[in-house]
């Protein structure tokens, strides 16, 4: 089977993609799934380097999360509520294969209203966002909210999910076609460049000169936003896709009053397990209300232009969530070119 498999550490362009990899065999727990749909992450991008922050022992596959549906071949442990042919979502290390095994506790059944391409982002991206606003943020309805990156997969999640809450939303991106982006699809009341000096004043400026109350920021951009976020103002560390660590001016945290927390929803697993369902619960009960819908970026790629996907991702020229396609959604056949 096709598989991204990671031997030496490089950067996604440089390695081809292998066509002779043997099916995953299922441990006990598992089932196999075949996959349709993949989300790509920045963090791909740096785990193909052995630059993040958890790096499995090579080789590997890349990719985490995907959408698919059980295989036909799959075994059903003892428990599992799932069955061959039922379209599931979820995460695992190795998505970016025409097959994987996880465990059947770590999937969710894909709602029918949505494609594999829309369930491809559904495991992390819009768990981060939410958990971020929800639980870390404790977010209110009436509160304004600043989401940077606000047009790339987890900023637009955000920024749907601010807004489905009843918070006033300001879409912070590069360009005026990633303001429109996030205005159009997310539904952000307004939008800033903040690659335009002094945009903080703008921020200000909507909010009546108080600032947010909320910072959603997975760029690396607290430090800039520090100059807009008001008394008693969260901001919350969601990564750092410009690819710098920031150094805070923790005097600013100390006169304004304000909370800053971070948001690593890969290790709820681990900490906090109990947390998971309810979170995704909520996401699902959003969804299905039609308060909030995935946005997928328009090109969607087949498995032999990841590498493509993932540099245009890189260079910020994408927006919602970028998925690479396996399987034709219709037919189940391989995805052409």
């Amino acid at each position: 089977m096709r598989a991204f498999v990671i031997k030496e550490y490089a950067h996604p362009s440089k390695i081809p993609l292998s066509d002779d990899v043997p099916e995953p065999k299922p441990q006990e727990g598992e089932v196999l799934v075949e996959v349709f749909s993949a989300g790509l992450n920045y963090y791909d991008i740096l785990q193909s380097q052995g630059k993040y922050q958890s790096q499995p022992p090579r080789p590997f596959t890349l990719g985490t999360e995907f959408a698919g549906r059980i295989a036909a071949d799959s075994p059903i442990p003892k428990g599992c509520p799932f069955k061959p042919g039922d379209r599931v979502f979820g995460a695992v290390q190795g998505a970016y294969a025409d097959k994987l095994a996880a465990k059947w506790g770590y999937l969710l059944p894909l709602p029918a209203a949505m494609t594999y391409d829309q369930g491809a982002g559904l495991f992390i991206t819009w768990p981060t966002s939410y958990e971020a606003l929800v639980g870390r943020a404790e977010l209110k309805a009436g509160e304004w909210v600043l989401v940077t990156a606000a047009a790339g997969g987890v900023g637009i999640a955000a920024v749907q999910l601010a807004k489905a809450l009843g918070a006033k939303v300001i879409a912070a991106a590069g360009s005026p076609e990633k303001i429109d982006v996030a205005v159009r699809y997310g539904g952000a009341d307004h939008g800033v460049n903040y690659t335009q000096p002094n945009w903080q004043k703008e921020v200000l400026k909507l909010t009546g000169g108080k600032g947010v109350n909320v910072v959603y920021d997975p760029v690396g951009m607290i430090r800039d936003s520090l100059k807009c976020i008001a008394w008693k103002g969260r901001a919350v560390v969601v990564g750092f896709a410009a690819g710098q660590i920031e150094k805070l001016p923790l005097n600013l945290v100390l006169l304004k009053n304000i909370s800053i927390v971070g948001i690593h929803w890969g290790a709820y697993s681990i900490h906090e397990l109990q947390r998971i369902s309810v979170v995704h619960k909520a996401i699902n009960d959003l969804l299905s209300s039609g308060r909030a819908k995935p946005v997928v970026y328009p090109q969607v790629f087949p498995l032999e232009r990841l590498s493509d996907g993932l540099q245009l991702l890189e260079q910020r020229k994408t927006w919602g969530k970028v998925v690479v396609r396996m399987r034709d959604e219709k037919s189940g056949e391989r995805a052409k070119l």
